[in-house]
């Protein structure tokens, strides 16, 4: 009978009636209810929010907060349920340790108020310990993932705002899915918005399934009164993409831009055909050529002339791309990604005609091989290797084209 009058005393805040209850017998607090999920006269009174009741069920017996419910939540998880700051206070007070503790679904109470919503307590909690908000979760999961995935923005922005770490904005799970990724796949404009505005969004990742959360956009929310908003900001982002892979593109392409320079330079002191290892005597007649000078520079002098000029523009935009290669390593600009690829571009292309025209003046049987058909064939080859390289790219594309068709119906007839 006593039990059931502190329960409840406990639920109704009947502070009064507790203290008489305690007063005749403090072993009442050791009693659990078991018809309220084995909880504690103190995880009842926190459930319904009666700060009264908790002060003074602490005042005598302390040690009741480190107790645990039937579901292995903490008193500080049930507080950070119900969003009251004045009783975190005082579990924090305490065993302020209790902010790292799990409950049954391996959540902590940082965890449980951003769910919840409750921001007050949730910066009260920030303010004791915020390494603990740094916890993974399910499946990898992050409290930032959470806040999106429940909706709570107002908590989102707590958090993003207290930690100020761009890595945990940026964080992937176990399936390589990012904050913008459930922003866009639960179409939450609200949410892109804010990580655009706050400056922590880096770049556009993939998840394990190959797609960024422009590519999850473009398939599913094309209908929706946000997809044009929510693009327009993602596509900024998309670009960055790149960056991704810029150690790898640019040690890749490092390696062809030295090789086409060292090409190009070896060419221009080892000219095709070789050097005049003798000064021409004086008393034979003719042109004078000296030791040292190309032999192609006195017997095809036009031919050589473009040669000289298309080696060295194999050679200078090869310098440039490396330029911008280097540049690309400690930036994630994409105007020098941009600009290092039409370089290479550029560069491959001089040197694949100054191997034609090393060919001409050095084959006797190319006399009517003209400079025309050696660009010719290096642009022809470059034209092909580009529209390879769109079709492939666009076959991602496909199923939103399928899509689209499917949508605009079939082709119509006429009889």
């Amino acid at each position: 009978m006593a039990e059931k009058e502190m329960y409840d005393a406990a639920t109704i805040g009947d502070v009064t009636t507790l203290k008489q209850l305690l007063q005749t017998n403090q072993h009442l607090l050791d009693v659990v209810s078991l018809t309220s999920c084995l909880k504690n006269v103190l995880h009842i009174a926190i459930n319904q929010g009666q700060e009264g009741i908790v002060e003074e069920v602490l005042k005598i017996k302390p040690e009741l907060a480190l107790e645990l419910d039937s579901k292995g939540s903490s008193s500080l998880h049930l507080a950070a349920a119900i969003g009251i700051v004045g009783i975190a206070k005082r579990l924090l007070a305490i065993a302020p340790e209790m902010c790292w503790w799990r409950d049954g679904q391996d959540m902590n109470p940082l965890h449980v108020a951003a769910v919840k919503g409750n921001v007050a307590v949730l910066e009260e909690m920030l303010r004791q310990d915020s390494f603990a908000a740094a916890e993974r979760l399910h499946r990898g999961q992050t409290v930032l993932h959470l806040c999106v995935k429940h909706r709570q923005l107002g908590t989102l922005m707590v958090l993003v705002d207290k930690l100020g770490d761009k890595d945990l904005v940026s964080a992937e799970d176990d399936n390589g899915e990012t904050l913008l990724h459930f922003a866009v796949r639960t179409n939450q404009l609200e949410v892109v918005v804010y990580l655009d505005e706050s400056g922590k969004l880096g770049r556009l990742t993939k998840n394990s399934g190959g797609k960024t959360a422009l590519n999850i956009l473009n398939e599913s929310f094309e209908d929706t009164s946000t997809y044009s908003e929510m693009k327009s900001i993602l596509k900024k982002y998309s670009n960055r993409l790149i960056a991704l892979n810029l150690p790898r593109f640019a040690e890749m392409t490092m390696v062809a831009a030295v090789l086409i320079a060292t090409m190009a330079f070896q060419a221009a002191v080892s000219p095709p055909g070789g050097v005049w290892q003798a000064n021409k005597p004086e008393e034979e007649a003719g042109e004078m050529y000296f030791a040292g000078h190309a032999v192609m520079a006195l017997k095809e002098k036009d031919l050589y002339k473009q040669f000289i000029q298309v080696n060295i523009v194999a050679f200078i935009s090869s310098l440039v791309a490396i330029l911008f290669l280097a540049t690309t390593g400690s930036s994630d600009q994409w105007i020098f990604v941009l600009c290092a690829t039409i370089s290479m571009l550029v560069s491959m292309a001089s040197i694949g005609v100054t191997y034609g025209i090393s060919l001409i003046m050095t084959n006797p049987n190319m006399d009517g091989f003209g400079l025309r058909y050696v660009v010719a064939i290096s642009g022809s080859v470059f034209l092909v290797s580009i529209i390879f390289i769109i079709i492939i790219s666009s076959m991602r594309d496909g199923k939103r084209v399928k899509r689209l068709v499917k949508k605009v119906g079939p082709p119509c007839s006429f009889a």
